[in-house]
């Protein structure tokens, strides 16, 4: 058996792009789909799918292993998020093959199940990037949060940090206090509450006073006190913090993983499988982590493939403690993909149709051709004229 063709379709989600890749092969009926999204990149991501695609056309897709470290060795540069995203969506592709060949479902080829159901979260507005990111005021904070428990879920995530630098003003900390404190009272002691920073504090005083201030509200993580990459001040933060830290979302290499993991500078850590490489690579990811005593909630706000995804990996991962997911992004979700994904009482049950349990309508992911995605940085800037981290 032999690859013959690598192809990205671009999608839009009203709110990002959403970049799907077709791994084709030699059996007749045989492909396999995967995931490559990168938001504000698309464009950039799928012409490295098209890059990337001469170094495994001609390969068997049963060899995954070796795929990935064609398209990552033989590039000769280094890929950054780009390139990693678009190994990610053809490396995704392979397992939904393999899975196909074999008849299985690829969590039962990633490691077996480890649990019988996967707890999951999403965000208030369900992806709306204005809920997301503009929802400053107790009301409709607290109207969006119960929109999302009336859905069925047990837990949900806000950013409800102001921009802020290099310094927290005393009434911006006390706004965050007064928002997380509400929104507490609103949903009850019971239900999951993620509070994601967003790396938008510029130092580690910043984001340890908004963490001081939300920690008696009981948040399950804080995500991102700061923009990532700085070890040190990750591993500051997680030993002074009462409340358990995460990131790693924007971490692509196991070795960028690996710094934190020797420092012991998070708590959580969220990779990405659409990003750091693909279901193989995280699961090399979890299982240092899990050496190194840390859960793993992975990244995942992106389209339906990349739920799927998700969705193997949650169910072959001891480690694993709860999944981001953004299935209410559009209401035509399922129309584009049919997917293994279904939910009850908050957590998405074990899938059992063979490969990543996805069919693929082309035609109506036609329907929906690329277009520009919404800037949000026109937003962040302070009221002196600084821009600032968002």
């Amino acid at each position: 058996m032999k690859i013959t063709a690598v192809t990205a379709h671009v999608v839009n989600a009203e709110m990002r792009n959403w970049i799907f890749v077709k791994v084709q092969t030699d059996v007749p009926g045989l492909h396999g789909w995967g995931e490559a999204t990168l938001e504000w990149k698309t464009r950039s991501v799928a012409g490295a799918v098209e890059d990337l695609a001469p170094l495994v056309v001609g390969r068997n897709p049963l060899d995954i292993e070796q795929a990935v470290r064609a398209m990552r060795k033989q590039s000769f540069w280094r890929l950054g998020a780009i390139g990693m995203s678009a190994v990610s969506g053809i490396e995704l592709a392979l397992w939904d093959i393999i899975g196909k060949h074999f008849g299985v479902p690829v969590w039962q080829l990633a490691g077996g199940r480890t649990r019988d159901r996967v707890h999951v979260y999403t965000h208030l507005g369900f992806g709306d990037m204005r809920a997301v990111y503009e929802t400053d005021s107790v009301d409709p904070l607290v109207e969006r949060a119960h929109e999302v428990l009336a859905r069925g879920y047990t837990a949900f995530k806000v950013v409800i940090l102001p921009y802020v630098y290099a310094y927290a003003p005393r009434k911006a900390v006390a706004h965050v206090e007064r928002l997380m404190g509400r929104l507490r009272e609103a949903v009850g002691p019971d239900i999951e509450i993620m509070l994601d920073f967003h790396g938008k504090p510029g130092s580690v005083a910043t984001a340890l006073s908004f963490i001081e201030a939300v920690a008696p509200f009981h948040p399950m993580f804080v995500e991102e006190p700061i923009q990532p990459g700085d070890v040190r001040g990750m591993r500051m933060i997680t030993e002074k913090s009462t409340v358990p830290i995460a990131t790693g979302e924007r971490l692509v290499e196991r070795s960028e993983f690996e710094d934190h993991f020797h420092a012991r500078a998070m708590d959580i850590v969220q990779p990405d499988i659409c990003h750091c490489g693909g279901l193989l690579e995280a699961k090399k990811i979890a299982a240092m982590a899990e050496t190194a005593g840390m859960g793993v909630a992975p990244h995942n706000p992106l389209g339906p493939i990349a739920g799927a995804a998700a969705l193997h990996f949650a169910v072959s991962t001891p480690s694993h403690i709860i999944q981001e997911e953004m299935v209410g992004a559009v209401p035509w979700y399922f129309d584009v993909v049919q997917g293994p994904i279904r939910m009850v009482d908050g957590h998405w049950q074990v899938p059992e149709t063979p490969g990543l349990g996805i069919e693929v309508n082309e035609e109506e992911c036609a329907k929906h051709p690329f277009a520009p995605e919404v800037y949000h940085t026109t937003n962040a800037v302070l009221p002196d004229g600084t821009i600032v981290d968002w």
